[in-house]
C-alpha cells in the first residue's frame, strides 16, 4: 500500500513543477500568473516571455505527465495506480504545492499522460488540437474542441473500458478546471476596469 500511495505523491509532486512561473522569473522576474491571463501554462509564457521559452515549458510539462506514468509502470503498481499517479500529476499541475495552489490548465500534462498510456490515441487528438488552435488561437477553446474527442477516440482504436473512463475523467477534470479559469479571467478584467 505504501508504494502504492508513493506513486500518487510522487506524479502530484512531479506535476506540482511549477515550469511556467520558473521560466518566467528566470527570463523576465515576473510571476507569470499576474500578467496575460493569469494562467500559470506555456500559451502565457509564450505571449509575456518568448517562443523558446514558452516550448520549454511546454516540454517540460508534458514530461511531468510522462514521467508520472512511467514511474509508476517502472514500479510495477497495478493499472488503478498507475491511472491515479497520472490523475495526481495533472492535480498537481493544476494545483501547485511549491506555489500556492495556483497552477495551470494542465493540458500539456495530459499530452504527457497519454503519450505513454495510448499514443496513437494522443496523436489523432493531438492534431485536432493543432488545428482548432490554429482557427481559434485560443486555448480555452481548444481544449474545448478536442478534450472532448480523446475518450471516443481511445474508444474507436480498441482501448479498455478503464482507459475509456479515465480518459473521460480526465476530460472532465480538465474542461472544469478551464470553465473555473474563464471565470477568473473575467473577474480579473472586470477588477481592472474599475
Amino acid at each position: 500500500m505504501l508504494l502504492n500511495l508513493s506513486v500518487i505523491a510522487i506524479g502530484y509532486l512531479l506535476g506540482s513543477i511549477p515550469s511556467a512561473y520558473i521560466m518566467s522569473k528566470l527570463r523576465k522576474g515576473i510571476d507569470i500568473r499576474d500578467v496575460d491571463t493569469g494562467n500559470m501554462g506555456a500559451g502565457s509564457v509564450i505571449r509575456q516571455v518568448g517562443l523558446w521559452e514558452g516550448i520549454v515549458v511546454i516540454i517540460a510539462d508534458v514530461a511531468k505527465g510522462a514521467a508520472a506514468i512511467l514511474i509508476a509502470q517502472a514500479l510495477g503498481v497495478s493499472l488503478f495506480w498507475v491511472l491515479g499517479a497520472g490523475l495526481a500529476a495533472l492535480l498537481g499541475h493544476n494545483f501547485p504545492v511549491y506555489v500556492g495552489f495556483r497552477g495551470g490548465q494542465g493540458m500539456a500534462t495530459i499530452i504527457g499522460i497519454f503519450l505513454i498510456l495510448d499514443p496513437m490515441a494522443m496523436a489523432i487528438v493531438f492534431a485536432i488540437m493543432a488545428v482548432a488552435l490554429l482557427v481559434t488561437r485560443q486555448i480555452f477553446s481548444t481544449i474545448a474542441i478536442a478534450g472532448p474527442f480523446l475518450p471516443l477516440i481511445v474508444w474507436l482504436l480498441g482501448g479498455s473500458a478503464i482507459l475509456i473512463l479515465y480518459s473521460l475523467v480526465i476530460v472532465v477534470v480538465s474542461l472544469s478546471r478551464n470553465v473555473y479559469r474563464l471565470k477568473e479571467v473575467k473577474e480579473r478584467i472586470v477588477r481592472n476596469k474599475e
